[in-house]
């Protein structure tokens, strides 16, 4: 590079930390070409296990513990990319193998974490991070441990939780849903759980994707809480700690969600596959195959849609297989070509991240436990270079002199820059938050502008599925290719609500009745009243709500009534929830037998206790249309150190048991919703108490 120090100083604040501005011989000749790799002269000081990048433009990194087993000193800190300083702050709870996104109003929020190492159990624990004030601040516990969560934010801004093991070291069956507003949904259970740590994304439906690790991809519906099948992969084996992208989203395209998934396997491939969720049947295909296998890989997306890979190894955890080549991937074409080389293994727990000022950051490796890599490094692409006679220099950028801080959905805004005439392309990119080979995060989504005189005129995405709220870094990219300097900019949600209902499946005798419970969850401000009715109902059945609507959020009973004459057989009643222009719809099932049921009722409805004390629910069964089996009891929805029993534990017919529920003195304080279960062969009751532990 033909440039002093001060020069390239001048071309971005970043450089002002780099070791040196720029790297003699091959790589700096190529730095148009294949882009430009340097060290950071600050060592990073904790194991940056998770990483979120803030609206400030600087870095949040949670360690936790670290993967010190033993160790309780946990640590986060903040990086500022500005200034190459980074200032640690303990955290009052293991947030070690967490699930972390950012809200739609710019704090990440972390979910689970390491309550027990050796085995791994879940922390219940969920936290949000201010970076108006530099700190944690924890909210409303989950209902059941999460170590290795996936956190995915949805298309109203409300974040769903997959998988884990839970405070007990088994896996987490259920499913649960984070509102800023009103804290976590009931939990609720789906017919299938993706594995540790899986790689989703939300699509332009709504829906949310599952892409691996293992071969079968699924597409999991939020509203109705079903799975479904799509395709098998190509590549036979389970792609461990590879990685998975959703391609950028553009206008152009018509927004049609493609995703990539690259490397995994241990020992690891070099293969990627690529799969057209738009098609009438998605299928997966093989994509290039990557330089080098990469287990524990990062792969991140540019401001002109390419994918840069880097990392990992042949086999997992093992420095002498580290593959240092980086790939970049550009899904207009389908190829790959070179990226140069880092100079440090990254490996288990190294992360890395798309800055605003266009270049990428990579940062840990912690393949033994007790050491990690501390060096960071500095990946400019070759976007941000030229040639002239001299040689290699650095490209002029478009800039932006104004842009508004935050934009509503479908709506114009405008962006003020003395290249206008010049540019090219204008996209959103989310802010980042990457841990474990995945960012939970990224999204690219383009934008459609038409060109004014010094300013643009651009169109903000549609919708949230498309592009959830919360911030992102707008990018303008002139003819060159060049990007500017980021402006960071918050997509508003809109407001909006979402229905569920509980339970799925109920089960009624003809001639008989039971019942649902319908919530109502608003988010984005919503303070709407919200109309409730249901649809599909069997010959002779009626339904009615109570009450028969909702104001911003709540619940209503959903009471069903069979006649002795109603059809036996299984119904999907769809209730519709609707304000204004506003529609949103839950999906149950109404089982009607015709050889007898019964019901389950709980009294008292809701107990105090205190912990290290005991307190019981007189449970009722009673038989109906003839019904003479046995009832099987069990109990769900209960906190963490505390103890249940039913005596007796089943009843014949119709009966009573007692259930006795022991909080021991560590129990968590909080209410908890328990769903009481009776069981008779294919027959599934259920009643609802509320516990409140002081």
């Amino acid at each position: 590079m033909k440039r002093t120090s001060s020069a390239c100083a001048s071309r971005t604040a970043l450089l002002i930390a780099l070791v040196v501005c720029a790297l003699a011989g091959a790589s700096s000749g190529q730095a148009n070409v294949q882009g430009q790799w340097s060290t950071l002269t600050t060592p990073m000081p904790i194991n940056p296990v998770h990483v979120a990048l803030l609206y400030s433009g600087k870095v949040l990194i949670v360690s936790g513990s670290g993967n010190v087993a033993g160790n309780t000193n946990y640590q986060a800190a903040i990086w500022d990319p500005q200034t190459n300083t980074i200032t640690t702050q303990p955290v009052t709870w293991d947030m070690f193998c967490n699930g972390m996104v950012v809200l739609p109003d710019g704090r990440p929020f972390i979910n689970g974490g390491t309550l027990q190492y050796d085995p791994f159990h879940g922390e219940l624990k969920s936290a949000v991070f201010d970076p108006a004030t530099n700190t944690f601040t924890n909210v409303q516990n989950m209902a059941h441990g999460r170590w290795y969560p996936t956190v995915t934010t949805l298309g109203d801004g409300r974040v769903m939780t997959f998988s884990g093991l839970d405070e007990n070291g088994n896996t987490n069956t259920s499913v649960e849903i984070y509102s800023v507003n009103s804290g976590w949904s009931a939990q609720f259970s789906a017919s299938w759980t993706p594995p540790l740590f899986p790689r989703m994304h939300v699509l332009p439906s709504g829906k949310v994707f599952y892409s691996g690790a293992t071969t079968t991809s699924r597409i999991f519906d939020p509203s109705a809480h079903t799975w479904t099948n799509v395709a098998t992969t190509n590549y036979s084996s389970t792609r461990t700690y590879g990685t998975s992208v959703l391609l950028p989203l553009t206008p152009a395209n018509n927004y049609d969600p493609q995703v990539i998934i690259m490397g995994g396997g241990n020992p690891a491939t070099a293969t990627t596959e690529l799969i057209d969720l738009g098609a009438t049947t998605p299928t997966w295909n093989w994509g290039p195959n990557m330089s080098q296998p990469r287990i524990e890989m990062s792969a991140t997306i540019l401001p002109n849609g390419k994918i840069l890979a880097t990392g990992g190894s042949l086999n997992d955890e093992d420095t002498t297989t580290a593959s240092l080549n980086a790939d970049l991937y550009d899904p207009a074409t389908n190829t790959f070509s070179s990226s140069g080389a880092n100079s440090f293994a990254r490996l288990y727990h190294s992360v890395s991240l798309l800055l605003p000022d266009g270049t990428v950051w990579l940062a840990g490796g912690n393949p033994q436990r007790g050491t990690y890599e501390q060096n960071m490094e500095i990946y400019q692409p070759p976007y941000l270079f030229t040639t002239d006679s001299t040689g290699v220099i650095f490209a002029t950028r478009p800039s932006i002199s104004s842009s508004p801080s935050s934009v509503s959905y479908g709506n114009s805004f405008t962006v003020q820059t003395p290249d206008a005439a010049n540019i090219s392309s204008v996209a959103l990119i989310r802010n980042g938050a990457a841990t474990h080979a995945f960012d939970m995060d990224q999204r690219f989504v383009g934008l459609s502008f038409t060109l004014g005189t010094g300013a643009l005129t651009v169109t903000a995405p549609p919708n949230g599925n498309i592009a959830p709220p919360g911030y992102y870094m707008l990018f303008l990219v002139n003819s060159s290719g060049v990007p500017s300097v980021a402006k960071f900019v918050q997509l508003v949600p809109q407001p909006d609500f979402a229905v569920s209902a509980t339970p799925s499946s109920q089960n009624v005798p003809q001639g008989n009745s039971t019942s649902y419970t319908v919530n109502v969850a608003s988010s984005g401000g919503f303070a709407g009243t919200v109309g409730l009715s249901v649809s599909g109902l069997p010959q002779g059945a009626t339904a009615t709500f109570n009450p028969t609507s909702i104001t911003t959020s709540g619940s209503s009973m959903l009471s069903v009534s069979t006649l002795n004459s109603t059809p036996a057989g299984s119904y999907p009643l769809t209730i519709t929830a609707t304000s204004g222009s506003l529609t949103h719809t839950a999906t149950v099932t109404l089982v009607v037998n015709g050889g007898g049921s019964f019901s389950v009722s709980a009294v008292p409805t809701s107990q105090t206790v205190s912990r290290g004390s005991s307190t019981q629910f007189a449970v009722t069964i009673s038989a109906q249309g003839g019904f003479s089996g046995t009832v099987n009891l069990n109990v769900s929805g209960l906190p963490t150190r505390t103890s249940s029993n039913f005596n007796p534990k089943s009843v014949v017919g119709s009966g009573t048991s007692t259930l006795k529920i022991s909080p021991n003195p560590q129990a968590p304080v909080g209410t908890y919703t328990l769903t009481i279960k009776g069981t008779s062969g294919s027959l599934v009751q259920s009643a609802i108490v509320t516990l409140i532990i002081k």
